[in-house]
């Protein structure tokens, strides 16, 4: 069912699982300053101590040996290597830490999938401008560079920024994540346009100083669910369907895989928006400057991250209301077979992946596509014995199959969401993502092996032996 090189991987990012907030000359991050204001996060948790993946990395270790896999995705926290977010200053602890993590895995030979930017700026970048800042580009190429230098020989396949939509919506139009700001229909935008400036500049800084001698890959994670339209028969259901899929993954695949620009539907939705809302000529959508290199072209692979399906109805009108919701003009529904996991907006669909992992084929020149995060969740009472999560992973993983081998999607890996259940962002602890249980209650974080787990393992297993 599977090529012979399929990335077999599981996932996590650095403030979800590492703890040290303040070891060995890490600088604070934008989700350190969030968790620790109160009222913020479930339980006012943080990530503080997590898993305490920075003391305890030989029991991750052991995990991802458990599970037979073949590839693991975690992130760099940026402040943990670059203090104040500049070259200025190197924390080597936090270097040797790295260093050690991608040493042993390829001692285990596991190959490391390495994300620079996983919702977690230094501190010190946020206080002046942060991501709304034009300069927090170069910044950030800075230390793409300085991560390609330090630990590129070893790393072939390299994430730039994970899940901008969300960093950009959850972050700067809603507040629910760091940096908590509110200002709807504005800087979520200004912030995805710098995101992408960003990782452009990262995949040319890679592209001409490195590829030659590191022959890496490098993307940028995009999210999106899958969506169809409420009614099909419904002409207003289906054009609401294309805008909400515009403002989504063509927010940012668009620019990357097709034209260098934001899709048609969403620039022409916000500039007409702009127009009736005062701005005397101007976009609340940025325009890509022609004196940078361009953003098309930038990625080696399609990273997805994919979690869930929607049924997507017409909207209820604009009403001149400065917002991103309002700009898209396109409501959701969730269809009541679905049944749902954990989390209110997380239904289980597995085909739903297939489905879009065939749109993207067909829309995006038929990339090699990665599927870097996919999960099931888990709240209340706990299972070890987790038999809805095992049957999740049985039918997922089949649909990736009938992907590859029905519909002729060249899918290159699948990775798991996530290793270990964690600090799950503003759900604290109260969300379960993992293939292994980690008792935040006992001071050593003892981590035990889910049979979600042991079904993955044993997929994996079946594989690698047929092949």
């Amino acid at each position: 069912m599977f090529p012979r090189d399929f990335a077999w991987g599981a996932g996590t990012a650095a403030y979800q699982v590492e703890g040290g907030w303040q070891a060995d000359g890490k600088g604070p991050s934008i989700w350190d300053t969030f968790c620790h204001e109160k009222g913020r996060v479930f339980g006012d948790q943080s990530g503080d101590v997590a898993c305490n993946s920075y003391e305890l990395w030989e029991k991750d270790l052991g995990c991802i040996r458990q599970l037979g896999l073949t590839h693991y995705r975690f992130s760099l926290s940026w402040s943990r290597l670059l203090p104040d977010g500049t070259t200025k200053h190197v924390n080597q602890k936090g270097v040797q830490y790295y260093n050690k993590v991608i040493d042993d895995l390829l001692a285990c030979n596991v190959s490391p999938m390495v994300t620079l930017y996983h919702f977690d700026l230094p501190q010190a970048l946020q206080d002046q401008g942060g991501w709304k800042s034009p300069s927090i580009a170069s910044l950030f190429d800075s230390y793409a560079k300085f991560c390609f230098q330090t630990f590129g020989n070893r790393v072939k396949l390299w994430i730039t920024i994970n899940e901008p939509y969300v960093c950009a919506k959850l972050g700067h139009e809603d507040g629910i994540h760091a940096p908590g700001l509110k200002e709807p229909g504005v800087t979520a935008y200004l912030v995805g346009h710098n995101m992408l400036r960003a990782h452009s500049m990262a995949w040319h800084s890679y592209n001409s100083d490195y590829r030659t001698a590191q022959k890496g890959w490098v993307s940028l994670a995009i999210n999106s669910d899958w969506v169809e339209p409420l009614d099909t028969q419904c002409k207003e259901d289906s054009a609401a369907t294309e805008r909400y899929l515009a403002f989504t993954l063509g927010w940012f695949s668009w620019p990357v895989f097709v034209t260098g620009d934001y899709p048609e539907i969403m620039r022409s939705a916000v500039d007409s928006e702009s127009k009736k809302q005062g701005y005397n000529g101007t976009s609340r959508l940025p325009i890509f400057s022609k004196d940078e290199p361009t953003v098309l072209g930038t990625a080696d692979f399609f990273a997805l991250n994919y979690y869930t399906s929607r049924k997507v109805k017409q909207g209820e009108g604009r009403g001149n209301v400065l917002c991103m919701k309002s700009d898209r003009d396109a409501g959701e529904v969730l269809d009541p077979s679905w049944p749902i996991c954990g989390v209110s907006w997380l239904a289980v669909v597995p085909d739903g992946l297939r489905k879009l992992l065939k749109y993207i084929k067909e829309t995006f020149n038929n990339p090699a596509v990665y599927i870097t995060e996919n999960g099931f969740s888990q709240v209340g009472l706990l299972q070890i014995e987790d038999d809805q999560r095992s049957k999740f992973y049985k039918d997922t993983i089949l649909e990736v199959g009938k992907a590859i081998n029905e519909d002729g999607v060249n899918v290159r890996g699948y990775f798991a969401w996530t290793l270990l259940d964690n600090f799950e962002w503003a759900d604290g602890y109260s969300v379960r993502f993992g293939l292994y249980h980690v008792d935040f209650e006992d001071e050593t974080l003892n981590r035990t092996i889910y049979q979600s787990g042991r079904e993955y393992a044993k997929i994996i297993s079946k594989h690698k032996f047929s092949l």
